[in-house]
């Protein structure tokens, strides 16, 4: 295989999700009633997986005036800060009606394909995360799990009350740790299940409780595959919005070499050499192997191991 030269990779790609432009204005939570009815008051619309978009080249506007979201069905929304003074917010809408927008003309994608394929602008992403995050965390805690009694939201959908036993309740993100665990020139690199036939990725795990993230690095990777690693290095972290996940990033360098995978958590692992992975990078790989989007932090992690970095 010819080698590659760094230059062949292009410039670092922009990491998904980060960088919001937002203020959160915790401050303003309380009075979102009224920020809701100024007239710069602009409305991202998310059902589940799904992020409503305005028809546009090249890129398309996620935003919608408060009379634009009420007439499109919206119903629950979350403050989610000011983009210039301007109040943002997400609301939701039933998924239920996705063919029917789109039947207005109106795009509807999932959020992952408008991050990978740059259907709107980078400032966008991490909003539109925050809100899909948060969207689902009220789906899934409408009922206070003291007493079972239905929770109200308050604070701009930022807490939850109980009215019967007054406990509160605040969103949650959950930490995981992924990691590029490498072996002199050879990288360590797997695959979930659910992943298309020929992508391969940073292995991954949630942060147990009571665990550091390099403790987390260290037993995620010997559950998965056997192989035992010793330093850990931090990298990168990225909100992942599937559901509202907090990824640590991590290099790991392996103490061992045979590969006894778990069955019941990947489909594969394997040792890469650094120019198979460079081939990934650029989807040349001989086999038509790839490595996962660049917005994705897998993507930085693999890139960092191919152009030398290690613990």
């Amino acid at each position: 295989m010819p080698l590659l030269s760094l230059t062949d990779l292009g410039p670092w790609p922009a990491l998904g999700y980060q960088g919001s432009p937002l203020d959160r204005a915790a401050h303003l939570r309380g009075s979102v009633e009224d920020l809701a009815k100024r007239e710069d008051a602009r409305f991202y619309l998310l059902g589940g997986e799904w992020v409503v978009l305005h028809p546009g080249e090249p890129l398309r506007d996620p935003l919608f005036t408060a009379d634009a979201a009420t007439a499109l069905g919206s119903g629950k929304r979350i403050f989610l800060g000011l983009a210039d003074g301007a109040p943002r917010f997400a609301a939701r809408f039933d998924p239920a009606e996705k063919e029917r927008l789109e039947a207005r003309g109106l795009l509807v994608p999932d959020l992952r394909s408008t991050a990978v394929q740059g259907l709107v602008s980078t400032d966008h992403l991490a909003a539109l995360a925050c809100g899909k995050a948060m969207l689902a965390w009220h789906g899934r805690h409408r009922f206070c799990a003291n007493c079972g009694t239905r929770t109200r939201a308050i604070e701009g959908g930022w807490r939850r009350d109980c009215p019967s036993c007054g406990a509160q309740h605040f969103p949650r993100t959950d930490p995981v740790v992924i990691m590029l665990t490498y072996r002199g020139d050879q990288c360590l690199l797997g695959r979930a299940p659910h992943f298309a036939p020929e992508m391969w990725s940073c292995l991954a795990g949630f942060v147990e409780p009571g665990e550091t993230i390099e403790e987390a690095v260290r037993r995620e990777t010997l559950e998965e595959t056997g192989i035992t690693t010793g330093a850990v290095r931090y990298r990168w972290s990225q909100p992942w919005p599937y559901p509202m996940s907090l990824m640590f990033g991590c290099m790991a360098e392996a103490t061992s070499q045979t590969i006894t995978m778990d069955a019941n958590e990947l489909a594969g692992a394997r040792w890469f050499s650094r120019e198979e992975t460079a081939k990934m990078l650029v989807r040349a790989h001989p086999e038509g192997l790839f490595v996962p989007p660049a917005n994705a932090i897998a993507h930085h992690l693999i890139r960092a191991f191919v152009e030398g970095a290690t613990v």
